[in-house]
């Protein structure tokens, strides 16, 4: 099988645990977007489910798929959220967010949520800790200032571009992708990252993520924190 199969194997898996009248977190990505098709399919009689999208992109794709959808905000919390991951951490259960762009409303609906299901193909997971590049979302103004305030953290900072211009989130922000080798306390890195002025947020999902849904050559796996 090739890595969208798998993908969707994944997907599918977690939206079976899905049950009718459900509140829905919608991840971003290629895999969450095999997520969305799935719920889609399975709407009807017996199975309803309001979701609430993590970007614009999922949202299109939700509303053309007629996946019925409320703001964060309309819901006091949500019972699941699917959405995948860049790199994934079973020992600990932490994962690399944000090659989408959609880091910032992805932790803010992750931190809403009563179990954050992070599915993936085997490629995503990592034997030996958290490696990938981190995204940092960024105000704007004074965004150098910042990159050069994550370089002392040990980072090599690189802006995000779309065009030949800034990459802008959602929420009108800048992403610099940061190279930190292997994570050796992904948790005080994150708080670093996080306390420094300029910064949004950034892609280290720490403490967040309640079940693992990995497809492979061995089958879908599922593994529960």
């Amino acid at each position: 099988m090739d890595a969208d199969q798998l993908k969707d194997q994944a997907a599918r898996a977690a939206v079976a645990l899905i049950a009718d009248g459900m509140r829905v977190g919608l991840g971003t990505g290629s895999t969450a977007a095999f997520a969305v098709h799935a719920i889609a399919e399975r709407l009807g009689p017996g199975f309803r489910i309001v979701g609430v999208p993590t970007s614009q992109q999922t949202a299109d794709l939700a509303r053309s798929l007629g996946v019925p959808l409320a703001e964060l905000d309309d819901v006091e919390a949500l019972d699941v959220t699917i959405d995948g991951a860049d790199e994934i951490d079973l020992a600990t259960f932490n994962v690399i967010k944000g090659a989408g762009g959609a880091l910032l409303r992805e932790k803010l609906v992750a931190r809403a949520t009563v179990r954050q299901v992070i599915v993936g193909d085997e490629g995503k997971v990592s034997a030996r800790g958290l490696t990938k590049v981190v995204p940092v979302e960024v105000v704007s103004f004074g965004a150098r200032h910042t990159a050069r305030a994550l370089e002392r953290l040990g980072a090599r900072p690189v802006l995000r571009t779309r065009d030949g211009a800034p990459f802008v989130t959602d929420g009108g922000n800048h992403i610099y992708d940061c190279d930190l080798g292997l994570l050796a306390d992904p948790p005080g890195l994150a708080a670093a990252i996080k306390g420094l002025p300029g910064v949004v947020e950034h892609g280290l999902f720490i403490d967040l993520v309640h079940a693992i849904i990995v497809a492979g050559a061995d089958g879908v796996q599922t593994y529960q924190r």
